[in-house]
């Protein structure tokens, strides 16, 4: 009786490791971007180009059309004053049209407000909202949240009649925490005083970052004479300059996106916000010396709320944050026929200025087996683990049956 009892603790213990492998390997399994240009004018065409750079860098690396949201308070792109109908440029001399055709608005115009900003986040949207303009997240997904206009300290303005506030945005995220709309979130923010933005987030699992503090201005680029205004803030020009360095196969970190911050060219001073954030943001060198290069003034060691528990985080063994863990698409891993584990990557390659719709799959010429009965696979299909378990229990079973009939002998 002692070997039966000691066969069936065996047998919880294992089902049990199962249930928490199963549920730890299936905690990041799908990545999403909502990208807000908040402002509206001729004259904030930069923010506009801020959103779509953004837009066109997280398509690039794999996130599809599907899985971002972009909301643009105004067109740019058709405005009368624009010598370039249709198009959206960032830089001097309009080497790449970030407009083009294969741009999916969900939000555009008078639809981007502050209500319908946080109705998304929440998932409180009426029924009558169509499967584009949802944020259809949920305990597995990683968001990548962009927030590009006029504000100051801790609010952003929308359309320059309403605004949202840093308090709106905390505890929008705290409801997304308690519904289990996402597994981790990379709040990314360029406006003036930007770093006030995330300065009342209480949720866990986010990793926060702004281009100027409190008290600070966040600055243009340059300016294009052709078009007339300033085509790009100057934070997100280098962001996405420096995006420009990462593929979908990058072991990029977080912190090396950080550490590429240079505050002389920038003319603010970006922030970092790691506290509430669970993983490391990257190898020790060169994070721990992030904000004290040339140009930074902040404290002595620029804004960063969380440096102290780097070195906590990687004394656990916890994996790094890398940049594509947000900005690109997941890796997908079959099993082959005889059940060894094949990792497919994305393919690596260079972004054409024009996105091209990609290829699809060859059409499979052989005949599929015969389906097995449902009674027999819909279980497993539906719960993987207990497939081991199974064999458990068989074993389990053999164990206990041996051991009755060693005891009915001996009795």
């Amino acid at each position: 009786m002692r070997l039966l009892s000691l066969s069936f603790s065996l047998f919880t213990f294992i089902l049990l490791l199962s249930l928490s492998q199963s549920h730890a390997s299936s905690q990041h399994t799908n990545n999403w971007a909502v990208l807000v240009c908040s402002s509206r004018y001729w004259f904030n065409y930069r923010h506009m180009a801020n959103a779509l750079g953004m837009y066109r860098t997280v398509k690039r690396l794999g996130i599809p059309d599907s899985n971002i949201i972009l909301m643009l308070a105004d067109d740019a792109a058709c405005n009368e004053r624009n010598s370039f109908a249709g198009s959206v440029y960032a830089n001097p001399g309009r080497h790449l049209d970030l407009f083009g055709e294969n741009i999916e608005v969900d939000y555009r115009g008078y639809e981007v407000t502050v209500e319908n900003f946080l109705r998304l986040l929440t998932g409180r949207l009426p029924p009558s909202f169509p499967r584009s303009k949802r944020l259809l997240t949920d305990s597995s997904s990683n968001i990548f949240i962009y927030l590009t206009g006029h504000g100051g300290n801790e609010f952003l303005k929308f359309q320059d009649n309403e605004e949202v506030s840093a308090h709106d945005i905390a505890d929008a995220f705290h409801q997304m925490y308690e519904g289990g709309r996402y597994n981790e979130i990379f709040f990314m923010v360029d406006t003036c005083q930007a770093n006030s933005m995330y300065s009342k987030f209480y949720s866990p699992g986010i990793l926060a970052t702004g281009s100027s503090v409190v008290g600070e201005n966040s600055y243009s680029h340059e300016n294009d004479y052709d078009i007339g205004v300033a085509v790009i803030d100057s934070y997100t020009h280098y962001v996405l300059e420096y995006m420009e360095k990462v593929n979908k196969t990058s072991r990029l970190t977080m912190a090396d996106l950080f550490t590429s911050y240079d505050v002389p060219k920038i003319g603010s001073h970006p922030g970092v916000r790691s506290d509430l954030f669970d993983r490391p943001l990257g190898p020790e060198h060169p994070m721990n010396e992030y904000g004290r290069g040339r140009g930074w003034t902040v404290e002595g060691g620029g804004e960063w709320v969380g440096r102290e528990m780097e070195a906590e985080k990687r004394g656990r063994g916890l994996r790094e944050a890398l940049i594509t863990d947000f900005f690109g698409g997941v890796v997908e891993v079959d099993v082959d026929g005889e059940g060894e584990s094949v990792l497919q990557l994305f393919e690596d390659f260079e972004c054409p200025p024009v996105f091209k719709e990609p290829t699809p799959p060859p059409i499979k010429t052989y005949s599929p087996p015969p389906p097995a009965p449902v009674s027999s696979t819909s279980l497993f299909d539906e719960y993987p683990f207990l497939r081991p378990s199974l064999a458990f229990v068989i074993l389990g079973a053999l164990f206990a049956f041996v051991f009755s009939g060693v005891i009915s002998r001996r009795s």
